[in-house]
């Protein structure tokens, strides 16, 4: 995959589960403040196996598609 597909993809993934105007906003904020996703990525892995941060990302996700439908205020 190259950089233009991986940008078309995230944004794409972006707008459809935040929606356009979320999505932009997310992007002008990663781009405001200094964010550093490999440190936070580590920060909320701390201390676990693969296994679990795995099973933590499946557990949110479910809980996510949960509510993919309710509407947000």
């Amino acid at each position: 995959m190259n950089d233009t597909m991986i940008l078309n993809t995230g944004m794409q993934v972006l707008v459809d589960n935040l929606g356009i105007v979320e999505a932009e906003r997310f992007i002008f904020l990663m781009n405001d403040e200094p964010f550093d996703y490999t440190k936070w990525h580590g920060v909320l892995s701390e201390g676990k196996t693969i296994e679990e941060v795995h099973e933590s990302a499946k557990k949110r996700r479910e809980a996510e598609q949960q509510f993919a439908n309710v509407p947000r205020p």
